[in-house]
């Protein structure tokens, strides 16, 4: 081990080592996520070329990023989980390069700062591979070199270095605003990085900084165009019609509070919150194990590089803990103008929190600066140092545990609406109130839908769209849900064109399967409690736009198919029960009972309960009515709704034992 540690040959492989324990070990079991549905319906469906015009209302320099991976990496979950690892990677080792250039001498600091970086705590977007790979990460690697490229060439003066500065720096504002306010950090660290009174160093750091000022100008006269009178069709700068200096005070307190502090002990709050799960002593014990590797490597590597000075035996300004904490306050807060002035929250463990990329470098020199400052020359430092790592590390498994959660419930609702719906009539719109996901939405959830229903696409109409009545109803997309309400819908490059009276309405609680609705069976009775958004839908379900009978049934093979469970009995019993065949659903029924399966939700055993009756078995749809009613009272209301329909279309000679059902669930005549 101390010869492992006792070479600066062994900081890459630590690197690789963090980086796949932090972000690779539940690597198999995530998939994509939020945008990443849409790009990869893209790349696999329109080609990497397409992203050029789709990204033109958006960022029209993210257009190339994404047709140069896009045209490497196939959009296969799996593969593009494998390349955020290695750009993940990438990062870490391009922010120890950084730091080596501007701290040559004190490589020890340069060392934990970019360890820092590479777990990086407040970013848990991660696994939104496709998105923020190409997004924020690949932009944030080329400032990061812009950055390192800076200093190197203030050491060995050659315009190569700066022309290559320049171009990274390019390469690392246009794509995205993310980064705009990150520039700022460049004259901070140059300041910094000179000697003399402070009108001298100011006068230095202008006198270099000017083209890298040039280009950060050019860029934000890019941006007043492009949000103000370009094609910009994104978020809208609103800060300065929502901040007042209260509210612009406590924002600040609130991201140096987040970003200098609280994130890096946020997952103890976490795993503490929940200490038996789990989840929490597996990243626990993670934390413990990650903790006894670095505090021995970085005790060994701190040994190395005691005494190192910088150059001609100096040691600048910025090496100070008080300058580095300085020098990190406003850097964060730079890296939070840009989604400050989108009036955007800086909410954790959210998809907010991508915000925390632009504040990875003032967060990362603030905590390493207070450590410097508190604990000195002490022989703890290295151990707490190795903590802070560790819990960075524990933070990001947990994190990527959700996500594998995420991606099972994505299984689960992909392939039981494939079930449910072997096939559906092109021009369809899909309508429910909002789906119990947390990193999807009706955008997200609209590409998998085509890739399962329209497996050769090709370029045309989007056959189908996905909406959330709860957050449309009202808009331009969805104005009403009267019959036959217009709905045209832009999807990057392709348009959605349908009608309100061509929908189906679907409804998948937190806890129980997913269902299409039919108004002609009772739904808006039984789901009456439900939210409005999702009742006042169901007049519009028409179950007869789907294809029962179908030579190529929906097959997502993009992601696998679970276990035969209950849901996929109800499913086939929903399917069967659509068709008029009674028998089926009974039977489908009855082989779920006898290997042990029941449902979550009561009210799934209504289309069994249902379908018995209407084929004389009333007494076993009165049992199995007695079982849903003592699992949960509350289907009472969907009991009388079915036993109604049974009563009037029921087997003749059971109508007295109907009447007697009725009255044991107080329905009303």
């Amino acid at each position: 081990m101390r010869r492992f540690f006792d070479s600066s040959k062994s900081i890459p492989l630590l690197f690789a080592i963090i980086t796949v324990v932090g972000y690779g070990l539940l690597l198999p079991l995530t998939g994509f996520y939020w945008d990443d549905w849409p790009f990869a319906w893209i790349a696999k469906f329109l080609g990497p070329r397409e992203f050029i015009p789709a990204f033109a209302p958006f960022r029209p320099f993210l257009g190339p990023i994404f047709f140069a991976t896009t045209s490497l990496i196939p959009p296969v979950p799996l593969y593009w989980q494998i390349f955020a690892l290695v750009i993940r990677f990438l990062l870490g080792l391009a922010a120890w390069w950084m730091f080596n250039q501007i701290w040559p001498g004190q490589k020890h600091l340069a060392l934990t700062a970019a360890l820092f970086m590479l777990v990086f705590p407040g970013y848990s977007q991660h696994w939104v591979a496709f998105t923020h790979i190409n997004q924020e990460l690949i932009p944030f690697i080329f400032y990061l070199l812009s950055f390192g490229f800076t200093f190197k060439a203030l050491r060995s003066p050659n315009p190569r270095h700066t022309i290559i500065a320049l171009l990274f720096q390019f390469c690392g504002i246009f794509p995205t605003e993310y980064f705009f306010g990150i520039e700022g950090i460049r004259a901070l660290l140059l300041l910094s990085f000179f000697q003399g009174s402070l009108i001298e160093r100011s006068a230095k750091t202008i006198k270099h900084w000017r083209p890298y000022l040039l280009i950060w100008i050019l860029n934000a006269g890019w941006l007043v165009y492009y949000y103000r009178f370009g094609p910009y069709n994104s978020y809208e700068v609103t800060a300065s019609q929502t901040l007042t200096l209260s509210t612009l005070l406590i924002d600040i307190l609130d991201s140096l509070w987040k970003t200098g502090f609280y994130i890096w002990i946020q997952i103890l709050v976490l795993a503490f919150s929940s200490i038996t799960a789990p989840t929490s002593l597996l990243t626990l014990g993670l934390v413990a194990v990650s903790f006894a590797f670095l505090a021995f490597g970085l005790r060994t590597q701190a040994d190395r590089y005691t005494g190192a000075q910088g150059d001609n035996g100096t040691q600048h300004f910025i090496l100070h803990p008080s300058s580095l904490i300085l020098i990190s306050i406003p850097a964060i807060l730079l890296g939070r103008i840009p989604s400050l002035a989108a009036g955007l929250p800086l909410t954790l463990q959210s998809s907010y929190d991508r915000f925390m990329v632009s504040m990875m470098i003032g967060g990362s020199l603030f905590v390493l600066g207070l450590i410097e400052l508190i604990f000195g020359k002490s022989k703890f430092k290295v151990h707490v140092i190795a903590l802070i790592i560790s819990l960075g590390i524990g933070q990001q498994f947990f994190n990527a545990n959700i996500f594998r959660r995420d991606w099972t419930r994505q299984q689960e609702i992909y392939w039981q609406l494939a079930w449910r719906v072997p096939a559906l009539e092109p021009g369809t719109v899909i309508l429910t109130h909002q789906m119990p996901i947390d990193y999807e939405t009706d955008i997200s959830f609209t590409a998998p839908i085509n890739w399962t229903y329209a497996p050769n696409f090709e370029r045309a109409d989007l056959p189908y769209l996905m909406l959330y009545t709860e957050k449309r109803l009202g808009g331009t997309t969805l104005p009403s849900l009267e019959p036959n309400t217009e709905i045209s819908f832009p999807y990057r490059t392709v348009t959605f064109h349908g009608n309100t009276s061509q929908a189906i309405v679907i409804f998948m609680p937190q806890n129980g399967c997913l269902r299409v609705l039919d108004p002609a069976r009772g739904d808006e009775e039984i789901y009456g409690k439900q939210s409005h958004f999702l009742v006042d839908a169901i007049p519009l379900s028409d179950p007869s736009r789907i294809i029962t009978e179908t030579d190529s049934p929906a097959q997502p093979d993009f992601i696998a198919e679970p276990e035969h469970g209950w849901c996929y009995y109800f499913a086939k019993a929903e399917l069967a029960f659509q068709t008029g065949d009674l028998e089926q659903v009974v039977k489908l029924g009855n082989e779920a009972m006898s290997f042990g399966y029941s449902p979550e939700d009561s009210n799934e055993w209504l289309t069994f309960i249902e379908a018995n009756a209407l084929t004389g078995n009333v007494e076993d749809a009165e049992k199995l009515s007695m079982r849903a009613f003592a699992e949960d009272p509350r289907t009472d209301k969907g009991l009388c709704t079915v036993w109604k329909r049974v009563q009037a279309k029921g087997p003749a000679g059971s109508e007295g034992q109907i009447v007697d059902i009725l009255s044991k669930f107080g329905c009303s005549p």
